[in-house]
């Protein structure tokens, strides 16, 4: 059975598909020849330690074996064609006048396509870029641009966390991020504290966001005003580890009782004719 490792620095860290199913575990310094599903080989350099992960990731290249020297020359050669063909995109760009930020440059291994990544505010026509690059590369040549979310995960770096962006790791799509995950969640409203380098909101706002909206399935949100045996409290806030709610009222201060006995309050008949009627006001 062909067991699962993450390498998270083969070939380039910015490369979306550094994930490779192996047998065994490879050392830092090997090269590797890969297969992706669509039977296209390419050679990788592992540049640091693998690690096994406990889930199945669909469409990874699968290492068939260690790369022999003449392979390991090709991918050298490759190396040298895409930072080539990365100067000689950003020459012809200027000269062409187009607003566009190169990103990455990858070539096939077999040489049958060089690909650029760039970044743009709008359309940009670059039929004439693509005729010079076709004219001094003698490569098949694809354009395709990409968001600030997929620039940052090319490029890679070391997030607020202290690890490895997730982008760059291993998301292999995005999800639809809003506002109120961070509320949800009690974090500060702060652009500084819940956005990542490409400005927008943190992948992992979704990571957990399910668990948030299930502990508050049910209960009043922030602020509401609730009526419990006659008397007025204001939720003044939740503690998600702990399991508590925090009220306050005029007359005896904050009280903290655990979540379930305000559900208990919320949901059970019982419990409400013996405490009498239960309301809140957003």
């Amino acid at each position: 059975m062909i067991e699962i490792f993450y390498a998270f620095g083969f070939l380039k860290l910015e490369r979306p598909d550094k994930l490779l199913k192996l047998t065994k575990p490879v050392t830092p310094g090997t090269y590797v020849l890969a297969q992706f599903p669509e039977g296209r080989k390419e050679v990788f350099l592992i540049k640091d330690f693998c690690f096994k992960i406990p889930f199945e990731f669909d469409e990874c290249p699968v290492v068939l074996r260690k790369a022999n020297p003449k392979e390991i020359s090709g991918y050298q050669k490759r190396l040298e064609l895409e930072k080539k063909g990365f100067e000689l995109c950003e020459k012809f760009a200027k000269e062409l006048g187009l607003e566009m930020k190169l990103v990455d440059v990858e070539c096939f291994f077999d040489r049958s396509k060089i690909i650029f990544y760039y970044t743009a505010d709008g359309r940009i026509d670059f039929r004439e870029l693509v005729k010079q690059l076709a004219r001094a590369l003698r490569m098949r040549i694809e354009m395709r641009q990409i968001g600030v979310r997929n620039e940052t995960a090319l490029l890679g770096g070391i997030g607020i966390c202290g690890k490895e962006f997730c982008c760059s790791q291993f998301l292999r799509q995005f999800t639809s991020l809003s506002i109120k995950m961070a509320k949800e969640q009690g974090l500060i409203l702060d652009p500084n504290k819940i956005s990542g380098p490409c400005g927008r909101l943190l992948c992992c706002l979704a990571y957990e966001s399910f668990i948030y909206r299930e502990f508050m399935a049910d209960l009043p949100k922030l602020d509401s005003k609730i009526t419990l045996m006659g008397k007025t409290f204001r939720v003044v806030k939740y503690n998600y580890f702990q399991k508590t709610v925090t009220l306050e009222t005029e007359e005896e201060g904050y009280l903290t009782i655990p979540v379930f006995e305000l559900k208990n309050y919320i949901v059970t008949e019982e419990a409400r004719e013996e405490a009498g009627e239960l309301e809140w006001q957003e």
